[in-house]
């Protein structure tokens, strides 16, 4: 960890950011947008490249509305076959770094039936049915406490500062409980229908391991979903990782204002 701070520190003159975002598929070109100092993940000690088309694999440091901002330009999936240490050790080192507010987000497709491709959601809570829990091993009692209470994961204070958002925005602005499967193969009819019942809203293959781990970090975390699909039994239309980069690439302006806004009130 300390080589990871030194190398970054070292990269960006100390740089100290105060909010985190961790940009999903297709969403990466967010960070483009400012003058940013850029660090690939392969070149940052006990960072590992990421491999997902979609996910540019790199740390983008911008000062954006005021704020200092890190920005994740991709992250790392558990389905690429990296160990759940590996997915979350950005959120630790984000921490290090002085990060108070993380904003994660990502494509995620839709259960509730009402829900249409293009449409953002904020998150209000999750199932975690991939399989495993970022916290196992070792507890470090300097970053967090053994049994972290996760009655509050997404904070509402920042749920409500996002629906003032979207709504000086006019962006509508869905909210709902996002499940997590480990992926790579995308969920059944079957799987789908119990997610429904349970009461989830959107499905997906990342966000909670991050929001576990930031959450026990004492982070404050917004959560957003840009809806790119309907999940499998919705329609008879087969899913695809393209039609995922196509929608985000749609609803990327709203994505982009909201995000906007959003760091011009927290």
């Amino acid at each position: 960890m300390q080589e990871t701070l030194d190398y970054i520190n070292k990269k960006t003159n100390n740089f100290k950011p105060e909010i985190g975002i961790i940009l999903g598929s297709g969403l990466g070109d967010f960070a483009q947008s400012f003058d940013a100092i850029t660090i690939p993940y392969s070149q940052i000690p006990g960072f590992e490249a990421s491999t997902v088309h979609g996910h540019a694999g790199q740390l983008a440091f911008a000062q954006i509305e005021g704020k200092n901002v890190v920005m994740m330009q991709g992250r790392y999936h558990f389905y690429e076959g990296h160990p759940i240490e590996t997915v979350v050790y950005p959120i630790k080192v984000m921490k290090k770094l002085g990060v108070k507010t993380l904003i994660v987000t990502n494509a995620a497709g839709a259960v509730n039936k009402e829900f249409k491709p293009a449409d953002l959601m904020v998150i209000t809570d999750h199932l975690n049915f991939m399989g495993t829990n970022p916290l196992m091993g070792k507890n470090d009692e300097a970053l967090g406490t053994r049994f972290p209470d996760m009655s509050e994961v997404y904070k509402k204070d920042l749920i409500k500062t996002a629906q003032t958002c979207a709504k000086e925005l006019k962006i509508k602005l869905q909210e709902g409980v996002y499940a997590a499967f480990s992926g790579p193969s995308y969920e059944t009819p079957a799987e789908i229908n119990m997610l429904r019942i349970l009461g989830a809203d959107a499905v997906g293959m990342s966000t909670v391991p991050e929001a576990i781990v930031a959450n026990y970090c004492s982070i404050n975390v917004l959560g957003l979903s840009c809806i790119t699909n309907a999940a499998a039994g919705v329609d008879a239309k087969a899913l695809s990782h393209q039609e995922v980069i196509e929608t985000a690439d749609i609803a990327n302006s709203k994505f982009k204002s909201l995000l906007l806004k959003l760091l011009e009130k927290i």
